[in-house]
């Protein structure tokens, strides 16, 4: 004890282990000469990736660590840090990992699955929906560990995704692969009114003296002497229309400039036309066509959108006559992620100067709306949470162990049927024992552990959400079955029935009964001593996890869980030597491992507290003066006094076809030598000669 007290006081002055953040120096080393590392975005944590051809220096994309964009927990509780490199079209150069602490690519299968997973993004591009192991197209995911790439793939698509939306004018708040669709089959023959009414064409007119109220009360006000003088003149009349809609260009359009404009437009590029009338322009006299037109703005959901010019001269069909002075048609590209399922906010920016040698600029905004009506787009799907993925993806699984807890909780309800017959209960505990490691730990990979408790715990000590837990559905799965059972049956349900690792220590007790290894019993006062090892082994895991994470990592690997179940063996030669050694001690000692030193069994025993029912049946002559039950039980579960501890009780239920059994049960024993016991009655004639 003196030993733990030590160890949990280090661990209490052990500063949490912060992941370092790259510097551009380092930058620089990773890419170096022809590219250069620009200054870190003041908007974004992002650098800029330059690239010197000839005199021009091009942008060749932004570079950022995944987690100060987007730190998603993984499975230990603490983001994934990869290194993310997007070219100014949101094609992904290269992904790469600086740190990570998921424990499948801790030790044994190693950081090279995952550095071939992230190669896979290489060449793709944001908007194409990428999804891990969903079929053609999707990433390949890493045989057991799919969860974990899942959660990969989540940080590395947030975190380019909030770049792209901040430097190359994607979508804010959406997944460009999660947009509506132009429907480029509807198209009917309508006139400029009817498309007015229909609202495919947006007109709006803006007269001097409104502009003049936008300026009221600020420095720009009374600058404009015609705006006083005649406040009814028309300062603007703009329309606007999505030419790209065909139902919109082919109308609005003469059709040679509706195929023109169709050969200049990529696949998922939007077209908008633009006309004006009036003294105010869009453009000016510095305008350059194939620009940016600084004259309107575009915005979507508040983040604007970049409109640049097609250097088209556009001609509208016969019939359509408007009064317009300036006609432009603006391109904006597939990348930004237009979403014609939402509005499009317009504004015009107007600029007021007062002074002379050092003028004030004012600048005030005429803003309007656009709304495509429902009929000429396909709405997007509603975009699910990436985690509903690995619940599809698993649903034979988790039918397969719903179905299994659900006859387990109904064969330990009825406890008395099951355990009727002794030997029958010993074979179908067996059976139920191999299921659990064949399918529970091999096949569904759901072996609970104390990295999910230190994940939750280092999570919510950085601030973070608990929905990383959902893209391991099994194991939620398993979690919500087991903590029910803690208020009914105690620890004893998952340690006895449903731990992997604890159905290979059980058999491996068989193998040594059948090889007739001697059988330590370990005496009652050490093995009382010894089962208190294992709460602070958790103690100093959770503290750890607390305080120093790195050191959490480490203490972990008490538990052979990931060595013996989720890698097969297949690790390091000293952590199989380690799983395999408590096999080997679980031959001739009945579960060491999960009596003294689980620290996931420690945990549930503390939880097990909750329990509501003591349902192992017990007599009045247990413990007094019957000991049957507590020197047949193994895990020294049961007191003197005939009492069950159910903070130590596995669930065996050998007590429990004692209690049942005619043939071991001493007071039923005694209960039927008692009813066979034939009464000394007198015969009749005595009783005369005596009387």
């Amino acid at each position: 004890m003196n030993l733990l007290r030590l160890l949990i006081c280090w661990l209490l002055l052990c500063a949490a282990a912060h992941a370092g953040t790259l510097t551009q120096a380092e930058l620089a080393r990773r890419f170096p000469a022809p590219l250069v590392v620009g200054e870190k975005s003041a908007d974004i944590p992002a650098w800029p990736l330059f690239k010197q051809n000839g005199t021009v220096t091009e942008l060749v994309g932004y570079a950022f660590e995944s987690a100060d964009l987007a730190p998603v927990p993984g499975f230990a509780g603490v983001p994934p840090n990869l290194l993310v490199v997007i070219d100014p079209k949101g094609t992904f150069l290269d992904v790469a990992v600086l740190s990570q602490h998921e424990p499948v690519f801790l030790e044994g299968l190693g950081e090279a699955p995952l550095r071939e997973f992230l190669q896979q993004y290489r060449g793709r591009s944001l908007g194409q929906g990428i999804t891990v192991g969903g079929g053609k197209g999707s990433l390949d995911g890493v045989s057991k560990a799919t969860a974990s790439v899942r959660i990969i793939n989540q940080s590395v698509l947030s975190a380019a995704l909030k770049v792209a939306r901040a430097k190359l004018g994607f979508a804010q708040g959406r997944d460009p692969g999660r947009i509506g669709r132009i429907r480029m089959d509807v198209f009917a023959p309508l006139s400029l009114q009817e498309m007015l009414d229909a609202g495919l064409v947006r007109h709006v007119r803006v007269r001097r003296g409104d502009v003049e109220r936008m300026f009221a009360g600020s420095s720009g006000a009374g600058l404009d002497a015609e705006a006083l003088a005649q406040p009814d003149d028309v300062f603007i009349d703009l329309w606007v229309a999505w030419a790209s809609v065909p139902a919109v260009g082919r109308n609005l359009l003469a059709p040679r400039t509706w195929t023109r404009l169709q050969g200049r437009l990529e696949p998922g590029d939007h077209a908008l036309l633009v006309l004006t009338a009036g003294p105010h322009t869009l453009t000016g006299a510095d305008f350059v066509r194939g620009s940016v037109p600084r004259g309107i703005v575009l915005r979507q959901d508040r983040l604007p959108v970049e409109m640049r010019d097609l250097d088209l001269e556009p001609r509208l069909a016969d019939g359509v006559h408007l009064p317009a002075d300036e006609m432009l048609l603006l391109r904006v590209i597939a990348q930004a992620g237009l979403d014609p399922a939402c509005a499009l906010d317009f504004a015009l920016p107007v600029t007021r100067s007062k002074g002379i040698v050092y003028p004030e600029r004012i600048t005030r905004e005429v803003a309007f709306s656009y709304r495509l009506p429902e009929a000429y787009y396909i709405a997007p799907e509603r975009a699910a949470p990436a985690w509903q993925a690995s619940w599809k993806a698993r649903r034979v699984e988790l039918i397969v162990l719903g179905v299994a807890l659900s006859l387990l909780a109904a064969a330990l309800w009825q406890q008395r049927r099951l355990v009727a017959h002794a030997r029958r209960f010993a074979w179908l505990r067996r059976a139920w024992l191999l299921f659990t490691i064949g399918f529970i730990g091999y096949a569904a990979q759901a072996q609970l552990s104390i990295v999910n408790l230190t994940g939750i715990v280092q999570a919510l000590r950085a601030g973070r959400g608990l929905d990383y837990l959902l893209f391991d559905p099994l194991t939620v799965a398993l979690w919500a079955f087991v903590l029910v059972s803690l208020f009914i049956w105690g620890r004893g349900t998952f340690c006895g029935w449903l731990c992997p690792f604890g159905a290979l220590q059980e058999f491996a007790g068989l193998a040594g009964q059948a090889l007739r290894l001697p059988q330590v019993a370990v005496r009652r006062v050490l093995d009382a001593r010894l089962k208190r090892v294992k709460y602070g082994v958790l103690a100093a895991i959770l503290l750890a996890a607390v305080w120093a994470p790195a050191q959490a990592d480490r203490l972990v690997e008490l538990e052979p869980f990931k060595t013996a179940i989720t890698l097969n063996f297949v690790r390091a030669w000293p952590f199989v030597v380690y799983a395999a050694g408590l096999l080997l001690v679980a031959m001739v000692v009945n579960k060491a491992f999960c009596r003294y030193l689980c620290p996931l069994g420690a945990a549930l025993a503390l939880l097990g507290r909750v329990r509501l029912l003591d349902w192992i049946p017990r007599r009045a002559e247990c413990g007094t003066p019957c000991q049957t039950c507590r020197h047949r039980c193994g895990y020294n579960a049961i007191v003197p006094s005939g009492k069950v501890d159910y903070e130590e009780c596995f669930q065996c239920m050998e007590c429990v076809v004692i209690h049942a059994s005619d043939e071991q049960c001493a007071p039923r024993i005694l209960e039927r030598k008692r009813s066979r016991t034939i009464p000394i009655v007198p015969a009749p004639d005595t009783i005369d000669r005596r009387a």
